[in-house]
């Protein structure tokens, strides 16, 4: 069945230099079809998805299989893919699909919606995806797999770790350092020089004034640290 959509929408001897392969057909992998559409740089040949049968529509695009049709995509000439699974809640699921298409032999490069502002000498790691009205600032460094969501900021020198992600409208100031594997929340901000560490989640509309250790959670609404007036004594 895998091989029938295939010969449907790849034929063989094709040139397929431009075609790229979408893993994963759920909400964040419709948010890169939209993004590469108007990027208007790659042309999606179908995605892969674990979940759905061979066949299936999102957006108008075809699944082609699942894990299993990455070797014969890689055979036929199809050596571009991103990321279609957004690992909100669950980064190690998103690891396991840049692992899954790095082994496999597919070049992930980055990808920005137009609408973006990237400045010249900021520089986006493969797997980057760079969504709608997002900024990113002089010699600012994305790691490899970061997800810039929508209207998110990371300025001047920002450094942010691999597969890390900052969720719409989070904003970074200056000189900030975020650890790979750590999620930013929406409408979270991030004061000037500050180091967040790896596999930190920082909630909805935190609010971060000083470093913050690894594997910390920052809850939704609060301010880091906590102020010494909401500090409860013993």
């Amino acid at each position: 069945m895998g091989t029938s959509v295939l010969d449907q929408f790849i034929p063989p001897g094709d040139s397929h230099e431009n075609l790229l392969v979408i893993f994963g057909g759920g909400g964040h992998g419709k948010s890169m079809i939209e993004t590469i559409m108007a990027h208007n740089r790659y042309k999606i040949v179908g995605f892969v998805d674990e979940g759905m049968a061979p066949g299936g529509q999102v957006l108008g695009y075809t699944c082609l299989g699942g894990a299993s049709v990455l070797p014969e995509l890689i055979a036929r000439g199809i050596t571009l893919a991103t990321n279609g699974v957004g690992g909100i809640g669950s980064v190690g699921t998103r690891v396991k699909v840049f692992d899954l298409l790095l082994s496999a032999g597919f070049s992930l490069p980055p990808i920005w919606h137009p609408s973006a502002v990237i400045e010249p000498s900021a520089v986006l790691e493969d797997g980057v995806q760079i969504m709608p009205l997002s900024y990113i600032g002089g010699d600012a460094v994305i790691g490899f797999g970061s997800v810039i969501n929508i209207s998110a900021c990371a300025p001047h020198d920002s450094k942010i770790g691999r597969v890390a992600n900052l969720s719409p409208h989070a904003v970074l100031a200056g000189n900030v350092t975020v650890g790979d594997h750590t999620q930013i929340g929406m409408s979270a901000t991030v004061n000037l020089g500050i180091t967040i560490g790896t596999r930190v989640r920082i909630g909805n509309s935190a609010v971060v004034k000083a470093d913050v250790p690894d594997d910390t959670i920052v809850y939704a609404g609060t301010i880091w640290p906590t102020p010494k007036w909401q500090q409860q004594t013993g």
